[in-house]
């Protein structure tokens, strides 16, 4: 399924649900939770904090998905949501990012090594000491991969803007990462209980 066919699939689930049907969101959400669960954790970098704010950005997606126009795409109007979230979260409780620790208890894997954990835990670190505008635009655009463009639809500012603040906030990671390889960030795991507590919030 091409990037434009799964747009389609999400502008229909949304005309779905603002027309009365109960199953559209929950279907929306669960396409894209896990990424929207990734950005919101690495944006606040407490599990907890992360996981309040995706809460607050899906209710919010719910309430008013009546206003979405189409200007964007459906990802990109839920990243948004997600990220406005987030940044709201910041200036109202003065959330100091922190490093998400791996959980306790959870099942061995083998390709979790120490040393892949502890370079990770540096990373998030580093990431989590950046000012919130170039976070922001690096975990978007670095971590996943998103366009220019798009992520300057989500942060509602020129592409050359983001361009800029990835560019001083690659710098900045260079000067305290120097000494490790560019080694991608491992995917954020949604607490389990994340995915039905969301809708069942936003039902």
């Amino acid at each position: 399924m091409t990037d434009d066919d799964g747009d389609a699939d999400d502008r229909a689930l949304v005309a779905a649900h603002v027309a009365g049907d109960k199953a559209a969101f929950t279907t929306l959400v669960r396409r894209h939770q896990d990424r929207l669960w990734a950005v919101a954790l690495r944006t606040l970098g407490d599990r907890e904090e992360a996981a309040d704010a995706l809460q607050d950005a899906l209710l919010s997606a719910y309430r008013s998905a009546g206003t979405y126009r189409g200007d964007a795409r459906v990802t990109t109007w839920l990243h948004r949501v997600v990220v406005n979230a987030c940044l709201d979260r910041v200036r109202r409780n003065k959330v100091r990012p922190t490093v998400p620790m791996p959980d306790d208890g959870g099942p061995a894997d083998p390709h979790d090594r120490l040393g892949d954990r502890e370079t990770a835990i540096e990373i998030e670190a580093a990431l989590a000491l950046l000012p919130e505008d170039q976070r922001v635009a690096l975990v978007l655009v670095d971590v996943h991969g998103m366009p220019v463009d798009d992520v300057a639809a989500v942060l509602g500012v020129p592409a050359g803007t983001v361009k800029s603040r990835c560019s001083r906030g690659r710098a900045r990671l260079a000067l305290q990462l120097g000494h490790l390889r560019n080694r991608p960030l491992p995917p954020a795991v949604p607490p389990a209980g994340t995915s039905s507590t969301a809708e069942g919030g936003a039902a």
